[in-house]
């Protein structure tokens, strides 16, 4: 071999070797998250036992909505703290409409149990109204997403706390709901069985919600402009798109999404309080940045925000069967996302 080779082939080597390391250094957090999950499997066997698995795609499915709505924000370049309260307000909601007429404590008596069709447009509909008003003050008045969110999310919280308050609750747990709530939600019987193994009927929801969302961001022309705005503003503005409509939308969706997410929480929780979707937004950012949605703008795929769902309710569920002081989440949580976010910056700088 010439010199000349040896050098070109010690070049490529040298770039590879880079390229790889690059690439475990991008993607360290999931790497490492698999290494936990594989140790809490070897560990305690009972963590990949066919109920065990069914419980963490359940829990999957009831927080992957929050995460596709945060998602849309984050594309933005901004983020969404009001998550949580929306789904905790869209919960309540639905479930004090949605009580059953001989219930102890039905908070709206004369107004029987509406039809479940009904509740959910009304709760959707509560959803994509707040979110709608975020967007309006991100767009128009060039706020940051932080700032909007967090005084939304106050002024939410209020009116949940009011809310729980009014009609016959006097603040106690919603509560007694009508058997068709909770059978359309969890499912009695449920729409899909595996031999004893039964799939409540929100992962089918989940499904559903999870092709529409990507439909609308590879499908759609408010799916492009949506990418565009979040890797440029000022050149989208000038490429034609409508910055104020495309910003009330994504940020709209996000609280549609949030309402599903209260929708099943409802139901699924059956004992609704103001606490109800308390720091729900932590758990979609994480998965979010998780699964490689950027802050940096423009880049997101709904496959990995499915990915960082289930990655954090792997690990989750595995440190709750390790007997792991639950007072130590938050900390893991925020561990997660400052990592996340570090990595991200540095996939920024380098390519940069």
């Amino acid at each position: 071999m010439s010199k000349e080779s040896k050098e070109l082939a010690a070049k490529a080597q040298g770039w590879d070797a880079k390229r790889v390391g690059n690439l475990i250094l991008n993607n360290a957090l999931l790497i490492i998250m698999i290494i936990a999950v594989i140790a809490i499997a070897i560990s305690n066997p009972r963590f990949v036992t066919p109920n065990s698995l069914i419980n963490i795609v359940s829990q999957t499915a009831a927080y992957l909505p929050v995460a596709l709505g945060v998602a849309g924000c984050i594309v933005l370049t901004g983020t969404d703290l009001s998550a949580g309260r929306i789904v905790g307000l869209t919960a309540c909601v639905g479930a004090s409409l949605l009580q059953a007429v001989d219930g102890a404590n039905k908070m709206w008596p004369n107004i029987g149990v509406l039809p479940i069709p009904v509740v959910l447009l009304i709760v959707v509909a509560l959803g994509a109204l707040i979110g709608a008003f975020n967007g309006f003050f991100v767009g128009k008045f060039k706020l940051h997403p932080f700032i909007v969110t967090l005084a939304t999310q106050l002024i939410i919280y209020t009116a949940l706390l009011v809310y729980v308050k009014m009609g016959n609750n006097g603040g106690m747990a919603i509560s007694g709901l009508d058997k068709s709530y909770s059978n359309f939600v969890v499912g009695n019987p449920p729409l899909l069985t595996f031999g004893d193994i039964r799939i409540p009927n929100y992962v089918i929801i989940a499904v559903v919600l999870t092709a529409l969302m990507w439909f609308i961001w590879n499908k759609t022309t408010f799916g492009k402009n949506m990418f565009a705005l979040g890797a440029n503003e000022e050149a989208a503005r000038v490429s034609g798109v409508n910055v104020l409509k495309t910003t009330i939308m994504v940020f709209a969706l996000a609280g549609a999404m949030y309402s599903f997410t209260g929708f099943i929480e409802g139901a699924r929780v059956a004992s609704n309080t103001a606490n109800t979707g308390f720091n729900y937004e932590l758990d979609g950012i994480a998965a979010c940045v998780i699964g490689g949605v950027s802050f940096v703008g423009g880049i997101g795929k709904i496959s990995g925000i499915v990915i960082g769902v289930l990655m954090l309710r792997l690990i989750f569920v595995g440190l709750n069967m390790m007997q792991i002081n639950q007072d130590l989440f938050y900390l893991i949580k925020g561990a997660i996302i400052l990592f996340a976010c570090t990595l991200d910056m540095r996939k920024y700088l380098v390519k940069k």
